[in-house]
């Protein structure tokens, strides 16, 4: 299994995915933005939190127009698996891979603390390893997690039964309480929260490690 994560000038988050990535058993590549190609054979796409081009414009606007960028497109139109965590979501909203916007907290503040999410399917790679209903704590570091939609969108997420996690405490006035959703084929899944920050013991808590591990055993299975 072959994994890839994409740093942008601003990334962060991109070490913390890699590592995570590779105690689940894929072999990981970093991939720089101004690349204009993905390595042969990837399999899974890891488009990271950070701050990525500053945030100028809008988060993740400018990454979304990077050379790299059409490849990851083009990975997400040929059935392959991205993971987008925190700008990553922002990133992948920006490419039109999945539907809605991200916009400043509600509160007009940034947030970085541990939160409750509720594991809302298990009809993915991403949440097969957890249980539905399940209650997962997971942190959060952002300034803009507040995830917009309109009417259709929102009812389409929920009666596809594409809203993979959802706030149990909403911390950034986040439509329907949405804190992570699937594309239309259930191959792509952008969140807010941080699961590869909690995803071994020496974080404080594993309760991320299922998301790495759920992904890990589908592909091996495919």
């Amino acid at each position: 299994m072959k994994a890839a994560v994409i740093v942008f000038p601003g990334s962060n988050c991109d070490r913390d995915l890699k590592v995570a990535f590779e105690r689940a058993g894929f072999e990981t590549q970093m991939v720089w933005h101004k690349d204009s190609a993905l390595p042969e054979g990837i399999d899974l796409i890891g488009v990271p939190g950070g701050f990525s081009y500053g945030d100028y414009l809008r988060c993740g606007a400018i990454a979304a127009q990077s050379p790299i960028g059409k490849a990851v497109v083009a990975h997400a139109n040929r059935g392959g698996y991205i993971f987008g965590v925190c700008n990553g979501f922002q990133i992948l909203t920006e490419m039109q891979l999945l539907p809605g916007a991200l916009l400043q907290n509600a509160g007009i503040k940034y947030i970085c603390k541990s939160v409750g999410l509720s594991v809302e399917t298990t009809d993915s790679a991403f949440t097969s390893d957890y249980s539905k209903g399940q209650v997962v704590t997971v942190p959060v570091a952002h300034h803009e997690g507040n995830y917009t939609a309109d009417p259709e969108t929102l009812a389409a997420l929920k009666g596809e039964d594409r809203v993979a996690f959802r706030y149990t405490d909403n911390p950034n006035g986040s439509d329907d309480n949405i804190a992570g959703i699937l594309s239309e084929n259930r191959r792509v899944l952008g969140m807010m929260p941080h699961p590869e920050r909690m995803s071994e013991a020496a974080h404080g808590g594993t309760d991320g490690a299922a998301l790495f591990s759920g992904l890990a055993g589908a592909l091996v299975s495919a």
